[in-house]
């Protein structure tokens, strides 16, 4: 009795290890990094033998890289403004 459980958990565990290591393998095949990371007028056929998906997945990481130099931009152009502003604030205090 003992032996029959201990050998259905045993197997239990063997099959999700083996699916867990299957899953990070499919994983892995997908996210292939391409060579090509910026494409131009020059390049645009390289663009075009692209998989659907490749095409979207790095339109998709431009999108994401846009957005970081945007928040970064503005994050920039709020500090500036702060500080612009506080020095206009304290000249109109000093002619008061």
């Amino acid at each position: 009795m003992f032996f029959k459980i201990a050998i259905i958990f045993v197997l239990m565990f063997i099959f999700f290890y083996l699916r867990n290591f299957l899953k990070l393998n499919r994983k892995q095949k997908v996210f292939k990094p391409k060579k090509i990371t910026t494409f131009n007028k020059k390049n645009l056929n390289n663009w075009m033998n692209l998989t659907k998906k490749e095409r979207y997945n790095l339109s998709k990481q431009d999108s994401v890289n846009y957005m970081d130099r945007r928040k970064i931009l503005l994050e920039e152009i709020r500090k500036e403004y702060k500080k612009i502003s506080r020095e206009n604030f304290q000249e109109n205090i000093k002619k008061k």
